[in-house]
């Protein structure tokens, strides 16, 4: 596939590419990370004025009207940066709110980067099914609204939200994929308790327990019963920005383990001169190129109105980049040696990054079972 960012794409990666050396680096965001609240006030005001906020958001509410493909070169650019903020968040809940049509005023503060979004979708039970939903939403008494029960977890940058996007069951059985609802719940509501804590990878996640929690009729998102297709269209465009942002992190730990060959010393030569390390790198490089090249076709497929050509084409892409990020990250973690798993060195950081991303929205096993199910898939014979 010959993929040539246009300029205006160019432009939006080399700003952030600048941002995230000269203000962003290694040691900033280690201070981050490490932070009370595990994100800084000062990156989301810089994201907003370069127009990171509004670019996914529809002009009729103050945004670019971005399309995935450029969203991709936004994400790799966070990839490679390592950037902690809950981007990846208010973007997934902004396209749920896009798809699903209404609540202009949360979309105009998104874009206006007044607003931190965050997807309530997961739960102890369900591992990667998202239909496999718990949390119930009952019609409130005298039908004003509804009542929240349920526990939601790993909802990453639950606690630095101002609204999260919720999943609950309002009809049928607990796996069927009609009866489902979506509501946007503002994190103050009363009977919405949040439990934040910081992930492997340095991010933010939170469990959200809902006791009783009663919004108004105008917290739904789409039509009640029938958000099964914005959620799983939501959820393809998450998992198409993650590989975005793998194929950037890991970018980022090819280029540090090729430097560190050329530069570590070891019989009196660099050891990137030793032919079989030389052959590894070979490999992770085809690794990446195949990540980069499914990445690129899920932006290009992720809006595609052919529902099935969608799925098929993000679970492949979100296979073989999750099996590319694990190659990729070993190789890079073995290559440096012992210093590839210390907290000082940022491959150890882009690791584990990629460990999480392949976690999100569906691993690599998942996605090949999706994939697989999909109709027109023949086994080989």
């Amino acid at each position: 596939m010959d993929f040539q960012f246009n300029e205006e794409q160019q432009q939006f990666a080399d700003a952030l590419r600048r941002w995230t050396t000269k203000d962003y680096d290694f040691e900033t965001r280690k201070r981050i990370v490490h932070s009370e609240t595990g994100v800084s006030a000062d990156a989301w005001a810089t994201l907003t004025e370069l127009g990171m906020l509004a670019l996914p958001v529809p002009e009729a509410q103050g945004g670019f009207d971005g399309t995935a493909i450029d969203m991709l070169a936004v994400m790799q650019e966070l990839g490679r940066g390592l950037v902690v903020e809950p981007y990846f968040a208010t973007v997934l809940g902004a396209q749920f709110l896009k798809l699903a049509g209404g609540h202009e005023d949360l979309l105009a503060q998104v874009a206006a980067g007044e607003l931190k979004l965050a997807a309530a979708l997961g739960e102890r039970h369900s591992r990667h099914d998202l239909h496999d939903i718990a949390v119930t939403a009952s019609r409130a008494p005298h039908g004003d609204g509804y009542v929240i029960d349920g526990l939601k977890t790993v909802v990453l940058h639950g606690a630095q939200a101002g609204v999260l996007i919720v999943s609950a069951r309002s009809g049928g059985g607990q796996r069927d994929k009609g009866g489902i609802s979506l509501f946007a719940v503002p994190v103050g509501t009363p009977g919405v308790d949040i439990t934040d804590c910081r992930t492997l990878d340095g991010m933010r996640a939170a469990t959200v327990r809902f006791t009783q929690v009663q919004v108004p009729p105008s917290a739904l998102v789409g039509t009640e019963g029938s958000g099964w297709d914005v959620l799983e269209a939501a959820a393809d465009y998450g998992a198409a920005l993650l590989c975005a942002e793998a194929v950037g992190a890991m970018d980022a730990v090819f280029a540090a383990t090729l430097e560190y060959l050329k530069t570590r010393q070891q019989f009196g030569a660099p050891i990137g001169k030793f032919q079989a390390l030389q052959h590894r790198m070979a490999d992770m490089f085809i690794h990446l190129e195949q990540a980069r090249s499914m990445a690129m076709l899920a932006a290009v497929k992720v809006q595609s109105q052919d529902a099935e050509e969608r799925r098929r084409i993000v679970s492949a892409a979100k296979m073989r980049v999750g099996q590319a990020a694990k190659f990729v990250g070993q190789q890079a973690v073995q290559l440096h040696g012992g210093m590839g798993v210390t907290d000082e060195l940022p491959a150890a950081h882009h690791f584990k990054r990629l460990a999480m991303i392949d976690l999100t929205l569906g691993d690599a096993d998942h996605h090949l079972e999706r994939f697989i199910a999909q109709p027109g898939f023949k086994h080989a014979a």
